[in-house]
């Protein structure tokens, strides 16, 4: 039972005890004086009655002697006659103590003697009543009735008994109905006031019961309403929540929150990835403490102050690395233009700088490309034309040169065409299973006339077993022409080219290996990178239009293989190629 409950029964059995007691013993009072009245009533009739027996008998002959006793016995009471000074002239002696009741009876009368009633209680035990005796007009006695009052206590305590006995079943009726009462009422409200007690603990599934039509069953009702609002409207926040937060921490860009005293209170996992940072060391600090980068804590200062959107390009510098960020600062106004703080936004636009930079590289490089040949031919024909072409070997030499750069011209139009369409989405690769042995055999003979002019030596190591991918014969043939070529072509007179194939489980491993002149290894990341040259004048001898590399790499991705490369200055170069023998992600 609740703490409410026990209060209020306890304050209604405490009101119903009080009211009960307060009637018993009203009630006993009035029963008391009513009985009381009546039996002073009854006495006061017989003694009447008995002095008219004895007031018709001149004296108290025996006839009247016996009458008066059987009248005693009848009333139980004891009947005296004394005269004037309360002597005893006769008496029924119903009760014993006759000296005690002599002297009684004359300390009465004689206080009384002038009164014609006489009433008298003694210590609650006897009552006394008597009336004057007169015969002839002339007052000579007095008749004295006296009775206990045991008939009258026993009657006192049945009336007692009786109001005891209904007023404490009327009370243990009214408990009763009582307790039913109260929990009828109680617990409902119990109810409502744990379920209002769960909702405040923000458990909003809680529920109370409606079972009844009244002012409780409202209040059931009602709270049952506000549960069900506040647990949609949590679900909405929640869901709200889970939105922002999902959008926060996998959006691309950083993002730090910092609040109107200047205290960082988010940043996203993008910002801890790309800065490298801990939350530990950001959150709850002052911005100028946590941010290292002096160039955002003066933009997050700049909108302090200007209360506008600030955006920026910064370049910062990140371990041993420095980074390209385009910064967006906003403040935050809440309603009534209150100030909430400034939020901003770090857009990684680093590969976009090295884009714009490849772009404006790869631009140069074309027109310095195509700027060559075109100078060379239009030199050597303006030449012709004042007058050289009348000398006949001169004429042959310079068409010759035409003819060379005009087949330069014309083969770095035709890689520049194939690197674009190898790069183009959706370039799709003529797939089929690839002998490698007959393929770079076919290669190693198309070669081999170039290999001798220069003196080189071709070897070719095959593996223990004919191995066979699945790829594009033509683009895998053009991947190991233009690497046996390079070879061939950075390799000095009397060098050596090597071809050689290895089973690696899923894979076939082949290494294109020469003597050549090397490279540093700083320009290792670089040579796969359109027009880039180590020796510009070696490739431009050799013919080549520095994308062949390029377009090898490519090729290699779209085989969703794998190239790299290991060299060292004035030993040689190795490039290595690993091909997958099924390419199941082709399939």
């Amino acid at each position: 039972m609740s703490k409410f409950r026990s209060r209020l029964l306890f304050a209604l059995v405490t009101l119903i005890i009080v009211v009960l007691v307060g009637l018993g013993l009203l009630l006993g009072q009035l029963f008391k004086s009513f009985h009381l009245n009546t039996f002073n009533q009854r006495l006061e009739k017989e003694t009447n009655l008995v002095t008219l027996l004895v007031e018709d008998e001149e004296t108290i002959s025996p006839t009247l002697q016996q009458h008066l006793q059987e009248i005693g016995k009848v009333l139980t009471a004891r009947i005296s006659i004394t005269d004037l000074e309360g002597s005893i002239l006769y008496d029924t002696k119903i009760a014993e103590g006759s000296d005690s009741h002599q002297a009684l009876l004359e300390s009465i009368i004689q206080k009384n003697n002038n009164n014609e009633r006489i009433y008298f209680e003694q210590n609650e035990e006897m009552y006394y009543y008597g009336t004057s005796l007169t015969r002839s007009g002339e007052k000579v006695g007095f008749v004295v009735l006296s009775t206990p009052v045991e008939s009258l206590h026993r009657v006192n305590q049945q009336i007692w008994g009786l109001l005891v006995t209904s007023l404490g079943a009327a009370l243990v009726v009214i408990l009763l109905l009582g307790v039913r009462i109260t929990a009828q009422y109680t617990k409902p409200i119990e109810s409502a006031t744990k379920v209002a007690m769960e909702l405040a603990k923000g458990n909003y599934k809680a529920r109370t019961y409606e079972e009844h039509l009244d002012e409780t069953g409202m209040l059931s009702q009602t709270i049952n309403v506000l549960a069900r609002n506040l647990q949609d409207m949590t679900k909405a926040e929640e869901m709200q929540q889970d939105r922002l937060r999902t959008l926060i921490e996998n959006m691309g860009s950083g993002l730090i929150l910092i609040d109107g005293r200047g205290y960082v209170n988010l940043i996203n996992r993008a910002y801890k990835e790309t800065f490298h940072v801990k939350k530990s060391d950001y959150l709850y600090r002052l911005y100028y403490e946590a941010l290292e980068h002096i160039e955002v804590v003066e933009l997050v200062e700049e909108i302090f102050m200007t209360e506008v959107k600030v955006r920026k390009q910064l370049l910062l510098p990140l371990k041993i690395e420095r980074r390209h960020f385009e910064v967006y600062g906003a403040p935050i106004i809440g309603l009534n233009d209150e100030w909430k703080g400034i939020v901003l936004v770090f857009h990684d636009i680093t590969e976009l700088k090295k884009l714009e930079q490849m772009r404006k590289d790869f631009v140069a490089n074309v027109s310095h490309e195509l700027k060559t040949p075109i100078t060379s031919i239009k030199g050597f024909s303006e030449t012709l034309l004042d007058g050289a072409m009348n000398d006949k070997e001169t004429l042959e030499n310079f068409l010759s040169i035409i003819l060379k750069e005009s087949d330069r011209l014309q083969s770095l139009v035709e890689d520049l065409l194939d690197l674009s369409k190898i790069e183009k989405q959706g370039y799709k690769l003529n797939l089929d299973f690839v002998n490698i042995h007959e393929l770079l055999e076919e290669i190693l003979i198309i070669l081999e006339g170039k290999a001798k002019e220069k003196e080189i030596q071709l070897e070719f190591q095959k593996a223990n077993k004919d191995l066979f991918v699945y790829a594009d014969n033509p683009r895998v043939k053009q991947i190991f022409i233009n690497l046996i070529n390079n070879a061939i072509a950075y390799t000095p007179a009397g060098g050596t080219v090597k071809v050689a194939v290895k089973d690696d489980g899923n894979e076939v491993e082949i290494k294109v290996a020469d003597s050549g002149i090397g490279m540093d290894e700083e320009e290792l990341p670089r040579i796969f990178e359109r027009f880039y040259r180590i020796d510009k004048a070696r490739s431009r001898n050799s013919g080549g239009t520095g994308l062949g590399l390029a377009i090898v790499k490519h090729l290699v991705e779209a085989h969703h293989g794998k190239i790299t490369v290991s060299s060292e200055v004035n030993k040689g170069t190795t490039f290595t190629v690993k091909l997958t023998k099924d390419n199941e992600a082709l399939q």
